[in-house]
């Protein structure tokens, strides 16, 4: 079960004793858990109902415990139980002992005023053990991964307008480019761009320049962009900024080359009929790293990005060996690049 089929569920009533909430994207993790107390908890009772264990320190008896006791001035209790890796195949520490079959029988029969809500950060659970396989025949696990491309883009919206914040065309992408695939940190500069612009706002791309605090992995991406599309008055402009901000040149050349490497990989797996979710997957990126990528990569033969791969690897050791200004390398490596 996905977040939004769950989070449907609760909106019409219906919540399950047990849910597990796993995977790499722990805001949406966050939001479930929010949306579940929104739905069952009035605010000023939430001191009485949201009980919360760390499974590190807690053993989980102690929670069981906690799930079957009565509920206190509510009608419901939330028993929230963080990094509970027993449940994947990762080696615990021995700190705290977890009887599984505790849960095991718990799930036979739960206490109808308590959900338990595990989560883990964990890119899978081990299904090979009794306690997760029964878990997922209840439907309990949900995973809660990275989202695609277009999800991310339709989450960005979706944020912007619980914000009452608009988007001029093409800056919501803008955004993402400068902000990265955080959906924390998405949240922060919608909730800033909201403030900036008020209530029923709209957001332009010029907007975006003076508010959002682009991290020099975005500026590299931008860099880029910037000198596939031949704008090179922009693309120094960018460079005299990371200059000016102490960054390393050495640093900004690694950067480059991971670009595009990423850039050439992804043009090989094109040509080899990969979709870019399963690129993302091949990769170890975000999907929307790829997109960009692929946009980026479209400018350039694949010969062409090996080549400046091993100008890069060349770059790199001049600079490092004091062959070669390291201001003045970076300058006309990005003049060859936008040649």
């Amino acid at each position: 079960m996905d977040v939004k089929t769950a989070v449907r569920q609760i909106n019409k009533g219906q919540h399950k004793p047990v849910y597990v909430c796993y995977g790499p994207e722990t805001f949406l993790m966050q939001e479930f858990v929010e949306r579940l107390t929104d739905k069952l908890v009035e605010p000023g009772q939430r001191e009485f109902a949201i009980n919360k264990y760390d499974m590190a320190e807690t053993p989980l008896d102690t929670v069981i415990d906690e799930a079957e006791t009565l509920p206190f001035m509510v009608a419901h209790k939330i028993v929230i139980a963080s990094n509970a890796l027993f449940l994947t195949g990762a080696k615990e520490s021995g700190k705290v002992e977890h009887k599984p079959e505790r849960l095991l029988n718990y799930l036979k029969a739960p206490a109808d005023f308590s959900i338990i809500v595990f989560t883990v950060d964990a890119e899978k659970l081990d299904e090979r053990k009794k306690l997760v396989k029964a878990l997922k025949e209840s439907d309990a696990l949900i995973p809660c991964t990275v989202l695609s491309e277009s999800e991310l883009t339709q989450w960005v919206h979706r944020e912007a307008e619980k914000a009452e914040l608009h988007f001029a065309p093409g800056t919501a992408e803008q955004l993402i480019m400068y902000t990265g695939t955080s959906l924390q940190a998405l949240v922060k500069e919608i909730e800033k761009c909201a403030l900036f612009v008020g209530k029923g706002g709209t957001l332009t791309i010029p907007d975006l320049e003076q508010l959002v605090t682009r991290s020099i992995e975005q500026n590299i991406f931008q860099l880029i962009e910037y000198i596939v599309q031949v704008r090179l008055e922009q693309a120094f402009t960018m460079l005299a900024e990371l200059l000016r901000r102490k960054e390393e040149p050495i640093k900004i050349v690694a950067l480059i080359a991971r670009q595009i490497r990423i850039m050439f990989q992804v043009k090989d797996l094109s040509q080899q009929g990969y979709s870019q979710q399963q690129m993302a997957g091949q990769l170890g990126i975000h999907p929307y790293a790829v997109k960009i990528a692929a946009g980026q990569a479209e400018r350039f033969e694949a010969k062409r990005l090996a080549q400046l791969l091993q100008q890069l690897s060349d770059l790199d050791y001049q600079m490092k060996s004091g062959k070669i200004d390291k201001v003045l390398g970076l300058e006309m490596f990005l003049l060859k690049l936008a040649s």
